[in-house]
């Protein structure tokens, strides 16, 4: 028998697919969505009836109210205990030189995305009248990014901080149903997003930025080697999942005394400075 019934947006690879394993193991059914059809075949044939393909893409409206209605009869009376949201994508580039459209892009995915679908399930996490199950937890994947943005990241930064944002108002909105909503802000993860990260140098390289980019790119590679495996990360998700007095936001980074609390006494002036010296500006 289940444990419960959980949704985990971005289910294919890197964190959400860590997470789905992890719920699994602990007996949770897992609704996860993917884009493709291919995706859904290859989790469905590893893990069997434990998880759920729902194909839809978060920046498509219809395509995710259709799939709230389908999960809302599959259910029948039951409520999802847990959704996370982890879809997400990372635009990558000088803020001068980026289009407009690149941080819509990101937004749609990012922020805008996570919206729509918190709206749609939000009744099977038991914001309605005379609700018949428990209330169900929100758990919203944002980055330590929010809380300290780099050059040539200001898009996913400045996303990921409106996420930090959201969810802190959802919070005490959605005090008059019982549902909790958190945010995980983690350092560097081993996911195919680090591959994903390809600002258009060809564009870029002519320009001031140019050089420094090139640098800039060169400690995220650094930074990518030193990352959290999803799997360690999968297990702080169920940890804070479980807990009954969960922590309104969690950093979650690899040596976090030196490098995030250490450098939050330090003066921001001094850190641009500590930019400036490792870029080479």
């Amino acid at each position: 028998m289940t444990h419960g019934n959980i949704l985990i947006t971005g289910a294919s690879t890197g964190i959400g697919l860590a997470c789905v394993r992890r719920f699994i193991t602990e007996g949770y059914t897992v609704y996860g969505s993917v884009r493709k059809q291919s995706d859904a075949d290859r989790l469905a044939a590893e893990f069997g009836e434990a998880f759920q393909p729902m194909i839809f893409d978060v920046t498509d409206g219809v395509a995710i109210e259709q799939a709230a209605k389908s999960l809302t009869d599959l259910l029948d009376g039951q409520g999802l205990k847990l959704l996370i949201n982890n879809a997400g994508v990372a635009v990558t580039g000088p803020a001068e030189i980026l289009d407009v459209d690149a941080y819509r892009h990101q937004y749609e995915v990012n922020f805008f995305g996570l919206i729509a679908v918190t709206k749609a399930f939000l009744p099977l996490l038991g914001a309605q009248h005379n609700c018949p199950f428990n209330p169900g937890k929100i758990i919203n994947m944002s980055s330590i990014a929010s809380k300290r943005a780099m050059p040539f990241m200001t898009p996913y930064s400045s996303s990921k901080a409106a996420v930090d944002s959201f969810t802190e108002g959802l919070r005490r909105e959605l005090l008059i149903y019982g549902i909790d909503a958190v945010t995980l802000n983690p350092g560097p993860i081993e996911t195919t997003i680090w591959e994903k990260i390809d600002p258009d140098m060809q564009a870029i390289e002519p320009t001031a930025y140019g050089k420094v980019l090139r640098r800039f790119m060169k400690l995220v590679d650094k930074e990518s080697k030193n990352a959290i495996h999803p799997d360690d990360f999968a297990n702080k998700v169920f940890k804070t999942y479980s807990s009954n007095k969960p922590k309104t936001t969690y950093v979650i980074i690899k040596n976090k005394f030196f490098k995030y609390t250490l450098l939050n006494l330090v003066p921001t002036r001094v850190i641009d400075g500590f930019v400036k010296k490792i870029l080479k500006v």
